[in-house]
């Protein structure tokens, strides 16, 4: 019987003392980030207020999750040079730092000897993963839980060597 997929607010507030996140698309298309994305490449400037409609629950979230003492990281794998959907995603990453987040880059090229699941996922506390399925146009194809041991291993062991290659976000630049 297949488990139900908990939101993301479930997720995070059950973690106790980890939840990190490994996003390896060059664009994604997902449906409530379209207004703003698209704002962002007619105008070049992003939303990046932490209490606007767009970022607050976000930020509520990480905020009190990371109040309770859980270190929230995330990784982007990306190509260089970079896609416009990174450029979008780099100028907001200010409101995940913001929020309590600790966000680091790596060039695909980078990443070339490094064995990857073959999806986004978040890992909370190590144990519980929640895969990020997309189409291929990047619009959501919703989540997948697995509390598989091999599973979790497989996803913390990928984090972690992409975490160590990569470039905290203060560092990285994009041209």
């Amino acid at each position: 019987m297949p488990q139900s997929v908990p939101t993301f607010d479930e997720l995070l507030d059950s973690a106790v003392t980890s939840a990190v996140h490994l996003e390896m698309r060059d664009a994604y298309g997902v449906a409530s980030e379209a207004e703003d994305f698209a704002r962002w490449h007619e105008i070049g400037q992003r939303d990046t207020d932490p209490g606007s409609t767009y970022w607050a629950p976000w930020t509520a979230l990480v905020r009190r999750t990371v109040a309770r003492g859980v270190s929230v990281r995330r990784a982007r794998i990306v190509s260089e040079p970079v896609s416009d959907y990174i450029r979008y995603e780099y100028a907001g990453t200010v409101v995940n730092l913001g929020a309590g987040e600790d966000v680091r880059w790596l060039a695909r090229r980078r990443a070339s000897d490094l064995a990857l699941p073959g999806n986004d996922f978040w890992l909370i506390d190590g144990t519980v993963v929640r895969w990020n399925h997309f189409t291929g146009a990047g619009a959501s194809g919703g989540g997948e839980i697995s509390t598989d041991p091999a599973v979790a291993k497989l996803c913390a062991d990928a984090f972690e060597a992409v975490w160590a290659r990569g470039t905290p976000h203060d560092e990285y630049k994009i041209d």
